[in-house]
């Protein structure tokens, strides 16, 4: 690789000049018809999106004061509870090298407390809704889908988000489509629907100043995401931040409740996302067609795996989520990798205790080995169409000795 070279950790959708100067478009309308769900309502991010749920949730059923969630997940899933009080976060444990909901743990957490259960479609993987569906529905609860990596993502044939009673996706930098953060909130059920539309507009103000900022924010995507750029505005900040042991940082993951502005989708960037929409699907399929190509490579080492779609399931692959044999070997991975500026990252360093910012949302007390599992064995491989087939073989000859060596 080149010294000024960064491909990126996602396989985000390019921007083109014409997106930028577009003038007209109904985003709203083109995503509902797109992916054939109800019009959605639009908040100025995915976490944003999550809120409304919640509050929405809230007043339907007052008194239920517990959130369900993924042990290992966005952090900002958990500090979005921060602005829905006096709402506690549970995190559930996960299946073994799976991203679903631990059933037997999920059983007993669930109760006449629990608000709601969020499951998490991660990486653009598709989750297992049903179960927590018959599991939260046993006693009442709401199931919220977090198909913030997943748009364009199918379940049984139909989108994500559809299965649950609150679905939404998020246009941050590099999922997919983008309108520099921006959210895509919606209900299969009218009535419910038509209350989350309600909450946004009591909620959620047009604001200036982060249209200002976002806008700022797109243009420089536009400019700044492809590999030379990326170099300087992702992959620096990425090394210093390891040369100061600082992992979470690293990521991105440090996140703290005043990191979640409320606001609505200013109408500009509405515009760029529906001129830049008419190209998701093909970016979708191209991306879908390399990475299975590429999992079944990584499949075929001793002892990795990737994590995959059941059949009748049809993920959108960002980037591919590899499970190491052991925590050992994911680390030697990284290592050697994870500064290569091969598109080798790590999707959330920790569990949900572990970060503080979140530790005091959290009601605490149960078993999360799965999850601490998941987390200290897997790592993310880019499924950018910048990163080449040669680019892959590099990171399947190093995977390669490193289980060899460490076997």
């Amino acid at each position: 690789m080149s010294r000024h070279w960064e491909i990126p950790p996602t396989a985000g959708l390019l921007l083109r000049w014409q997106d930028l100067l577009a003038r007209s478009g109904n985003l709203a309308e083109l995503l509902a018809r797109q992916f054939s769900i109800p019009l959605p309502a639009l908040p100025c991010s995915g976490t944003a999106a999550l809120i409304i749920a919640l509050r929405v949730l809230q007043q339907r059923m007052p008194g239920r004061t517990q959130l369900i969630v993924p042990a290992y997940t966005c952090p900002l899933v958990a500090l979005a509870a921060y602005y829905c009080p006096p709402l506690r976060v549970v995190p559930c444990d996960l299946q073994p090298d799976s991203i679903d909901l631990d059933e037997q743990q999920l059983t007993q957490l669930c109760d006449e407390n629990t608000l709601a259960v969020v499951v998490t479609h991660l990486a653009g993987r598709v989750a297992d809704v049903d179960t927590a569906k018959r599991i939260a529905g046993a006693v009442g609860a709401a199931v919220i889908e977090d198909a913030a990596q997943a748009m364009g993502a199918l379940d049984g044939g139909h989108s994500v988000g559809l299965k649950g009673d609150v679905g939404f996706f998020s246009m941050a930098l590099g999922k997919g489509l983008t309108t520099a953060e921006g959210g895509v909130l919606f209900s299969r059920d009218p009535v419910l629907h038509q209350a989350l539309h309600r909450q946004c507009r009591q909620d959620l103000p047009f604001s200036l100043r982060w249209e200002l900022q976002r806008t700022a924010e797109l243009w420089g995507y536009a400019l700044a995401y492809q590999p030379r750029g990326l170099y300087y505005v992702y992959g620096k900040g990425l090394r210093a931040a390891l040369a100061q042991g600082d992992e979470v940082a690293a990521v991105g993951d440090d996140f703290s409740v005043n990191d979640i502005p409320l606001h609505r989708l200013g109408a500009y960037r509405q515009k760029v996302g529906a001129a830049a929409l008419a190209r998701l699907p093909d970016h979708l399929q191209q991306g879908r067609n390399r990475a299975l190509q590429r999992a079944a490579r990584l499949n075929a080492l001793p002892g990795v795996s990737v994590v995959m779609d059941r059949p009748g399931q049809q993920g959108t692959w960002p980037f591919l989520m590899v499970i190491m044999p052991s925590a050992h070997m994911r680390d030697a991975a990284m290592t050697q990798l994870w500064t290569s500026g091969l598109g080798v990252t790590r999707l959330f360093i920790h569990t949900l205790p572990d970060y503080p910012a979140v530790a005091p949302l959290l009601q605490s007390g149960s078993d999360m080995t799965q999850a601490q599992a998941f987390a200290t064995r897997t790592l993310s491989i880019s499924n950018s169409h910048w990163l080449t087939d040669a680019h892959f073989e590099k990171i399947l000859t190093q995977l390669k000795a490193i289980v060899a060596s460490l076997d």
